[in-house]
């Protein structure tokens, strides 16, 4: 394949738009904040990011490279086809998911970030082991990504994947250092409008190829193979199953996506950017799903990729750009290559953030340095930032297989973070103690469940199993969904049997070494009458004082948005924030 001059010049001039856009962005929003809360600011946004541009970020988050160039994938793979592209359909139910049932709670109460309410209830050593599978999340994703995008360029311009993804990873990283959510945000609206236009204007002239038989009649006979409708084997119907649940409940419980839901300017914009999220992210899939009938529409010993055919090669999971590279004018393959590289990016920042977010607020403030001061947070912030990123880029490169990391990590974000996150938004009394209890029942139950992506052999052999070609064992039966379930009503159970043993006397108050139940008890009963029948409080230190700019872990969680908060309508809540 020859270097092609043009397209190297097309990605540099698009993403030196990119980064202009970033910077521009961090320049216009570098005073939001008070001198108090500059490192909120740049988590959040000041909390009013409007409708359109959150709409665009939040969509942008989802509709990032492996969402494109899997939806492709999974529609051109012979027995799989469009039945199972089932990150579309998936993510837009999370979406929808969550704005009715998680956006509205989580803003109205003035969280920073997804991990406060479990520090407020069940402290900061929870928040810390609930911090471990949500970096490797999005640590994962970004690595994965990264390395999509890097075969993705090589394919059509023939350059060296390593220099690609470096490139790729320092613009993403940079314009993300600098302006924070800020930067995300509004690169991701022009990141947004590149993968539509891009994506759009290549259907036309791939379908139009001589080589592509008509779409129509592919979709239900087979001519240069399977139908690319596909459909789903009566013993395949639980693993169905068990992935769509995994993307549609495993969706909500991400930093990338509460950080929009925060960072909205009203619980009830909240709600309506979930909801326009979940209208983009299948209104950006359809031009992925026509591609990859395309690939399964095309006679490719008539086009200049020659015999065999990708899947033949292995290369399914190139289908996109295999596509655009000898099915489109050259032109339009480079277009569509600044679309993938959009879509790449508009990911990569933003789960690069997210960890920082996480680690700089729930780790290093809340858990170690409770007193640090506002500056001190936004330059770990910034140090986060750089750290992740090179880590991501350091993964794409040198980890050979960076996406079986990252479903392992999804998979545990699926079920611990979401069983998690419904006890403490919805069931009221669960503890420290259930937390852990499912944690660890959870964590168990999905690595025994074995993972073929990292020749993980199961310890666990559920109903239905059977050896791949490496004779890895894969499972038939549903055991993610059944881990998320025993992991969710442990922690209720585990968390009543505490709450009775200690209340009832059947355990002594110094076994509560977590401080869970006992001393959260008598905290939740102490008021103003006791502190003064003790005679160790005098009246007039009663009064009310102006409080310290201090950040403790429980006044750190006192936001004026929690008490303040009477209904959600756009004007009350701008009011409340300011």
């Amino acid at each position: 394949m020859a270097f092609h001059a043009e397209g190297l010049v097309a990605i540099i001039v698009f993403y030196l738009a990119i980064l202009a856009v970033g910077i521009w962005a961090a320049w216009k929003t570098k005073n939001t904040g008070s001198e108090g809360d500059r490192s909120e600011a740049i988590i959040v946004g000041g909390r009013d990011i409007g409708l359109l541009v959150g709409g665009f970020t939040m969509t942008a988050t989802w509709v990032g490279g492996g969402y494109i160039n899997g939806t492709a994938e999974a529609v051109y793979v012979p027995g799989y086809g469009l039945a199972w592209a089932q990150a579309p359909i998936g993510y837009s139910l999370s979406l929808v998911l969550g704005g009715l049932f998680f956006a509205k709670p989580m803003r109205s109460k003035g969280y920073v970030t997804m991990l406060d309410p479990f520090q407020q209830l069940y402290g900061k050593r929870m928040g810390g082991l609930l911090f471990i599978p949500a970096l490797m999340g999005e640590m994962f994703w970004a690595a994965a990504i990264f390395s999509a995008l890097g075969a993705t360029i090589s394919v059509i311009i023939d350059i060296n994947v390593n220099i690609s993804v470096i490139i790729s990873a320092l613009i993403a990283t940079m314009y993300t250092l600098v302006g924070g959510l800020y930067s995300v945000a509004y690169t991701d609206v022009v990141q947004l409008f590149c993968i539509f236009l891009g994506l759009w204007i290549s259907v036309p002239f791939a379908m139009s190829h001589p080589a592509v038989t008509d779409i129509g009649l592919t979709a239900v006979h087979q001519v240069h193979q399977a139908p690319w409708l596909g459909s789903i084997n009566s013993l395949d119907i639980y693993t169905w199953l068990d992935n769509f649940l995994l993307l549609t409940l495993g969706g909500i419980p991400w930093q990338a996506y509460f950080q929009r839901v925060l960072s909205s300017s009203s619980a009830t914009y909240a709600q309506v950017l979930s909801f326009l999220a979940a209208f983009g992210c299948l209104v950006m899939a359809l031009p992925a799903v026509l591609i990859g009938a395309i690939g399964a529409s095309t006679a490719w010993n008539e086009t200049e990729y020659g015999v065999p055919d990708p899947m033949t090669k292995k290369e399914a999971d190139m289908i996109l750009p295999i596509v655009l590279q000898y099915l489109c004018p050259v032109y339009i393959s480079f277009f569509g290559l600044g679309a993938v590289s959009a879509a790449v990016m508009s990911s990569a920042d933003s789960s690069i953030l997210s960890a920082s977010s996480m680690f700089a607020r729930n780790i290093y403030q809340l858990s170690f340095r409770q007193n640090a001061s506002d500056r001190e947070i936004v330059w770990v912030m910034r140090i986060t930032v750089f750290l992740f990123g090179a880590s991501a880029t350091a993964m794409a490169l040198l980890a050979s297989s960076v996406y079986g990391l990252w479903y392992l990590s999804s998979d545990l974000v699926y079920i611990i973070i979401f069983p998690q996150l419904l006890c403490v938004l919805f069931i009221k009394g669960t503890n420290t103690y259930g937390a852990i209890a499912g944690y660890l029942f959870g964590l168990v139950l999905r690595i025994t469940g074995g993972e073929p992506y990292l020749y993980l052999q199961p310890l666990i052999y559920y109903p239905g199993c059977y050896p791949d070609e490496n004779n890895i064992y894969i499972q038939r039966f549903p055991f993610k969904t059944l881990a998320m379930l025993t992991s969710f009503f442990t922690n209720i159970i585990v968390s009543y049997l505490a709450k009775y043993l200690f209340e009832s006397g059947t355990l002594p108050p110094k076994l509560d070494f977590l401080d869970a139940v006992v001393a959260r008890y008598s905290r939740e009963h102490m008021d103003k009458a006791t502190l003064v029948k003790s005679d160790n409080i005098v009246l007039n230190e009663l009064a009310p004082v102006n409080p310290r700019h201090s950040l403790t872990l429980s006044s750190t969680f006192t936001n004026k948005e929690a008490f303040n908060y009477v209904d959600s309508s756009p004007e009350l809540s701008n009011t409340e924030d300011n």
